[in-house]
């Protein structure tokens, strides 16, 4: 009897842990963020049927469909977030809270369509006091902002590398059109570094400086560490980074 309430107590335990996983992610912003992705993809695809060869286009529209299929991308980035984060209570604390939900707020809205469009041409230059920059400065050091950003070109520049690998068999072989992009990460993310302070600036602007730096805190934290590396690998699995759009299973039909 009492190995059985164990084994009861031990289920219940992990199932609500598993629960803990798929409330962050959606509290988090994850959700939403995909969906913004998925909407400026399409706008891409749309962009570029006029520019380019119709074989071309098809081949890229193809290989992104099949990398970044909504509903593989949040079992893959939400699996991540499972292997990746072992305790998600107390980032799930934080992000379900005013802060962390105000938080959440101003990353959605900077990554909005509507947005993105307003600013295509860059950020403006956003004025801060010392004491602000500072903080700013702290959250850029605390958060994997540039790498984040790296991995998000990566993955976009991958489908361009799997359509080049089918359309002339043999010019990039054995994987190595994914090598050749590996390579560019670490230009990428001195690229991103250069603007990073004015974009958090910009993205955290509603912000005070109270709570600016409660959430340097947070993000400094042991547990916010925690959080911000999971979530980089876990985003990493979304993008299906370094994998060929070949290697993707099929789309699940949920998380």
């Amino acid at each position: 009897m009492r190995v059985l309430s164990f084994a009861v107590l031990l289920l219940l335990s992990l199932t609500a842990q598993a629960d803990d996983h798929a409330d962050l992610y959606q509290s988090a912003g994850w959700a939403q963020q995909r969906a913004h992705f998925s909407a400026a993809l399409s706008a891409a695809q749309a962009r570029y049927q006029s520019t380019l060869p119709p074989a071309v286009y098809q081949a890229l529209v193809n290989n992104s469909n099949a990398r970044f299929a909504p509903a593989a991308m949040d079992q893959r980035a939400l699996q991540g977030l499972r292997q990746h984060l072992a305790d998600p209570a107390p980032a799930l604390a934080f992000f379900q809270s005013p802060l962390g939900r105000k938080v959440v707020e101003a990353e959605l809205l900077a990554t909005s369509r509507e947005q993105l469009m307003l600013h295509a041409d860059g950020l403006p230059r956003i004025e801060a006091s010392a004491t602000r920059r500072l903080l700013i400065r702290h959250l850029a050091q605390a958060m994997p902002a540039r790498e984040a950003g790296a991995e998000v070109s990566l993955a976009l520049a991958g489908v361009a590398a799997d359509s080049l690998s089918q359309m002339i068999p043999g010019l990039l072989g054995g994987g190595a059109a994914q090598s050749m992009l590996e390579g560019q990460r670490q230009r990428l993310m001195e690229q991103i570094s250069v603007d990073l302070d004015n974009t958090l600036l910009h993205v955290y602007r509603e912000l005070s400086d109270p709570e600016l730096e409660e959430f340097v805190s947070f993000a400094q934290s042991v547990e916010g560490q925690a959080y911000y590396q999971a979530a980089l690998a876990a985003m990493r699995e979304g993008l299906a980074v370094g994998r060929s759009s070949d290697s993707l299973a099929p789309a699940p039909q949920g998380i």
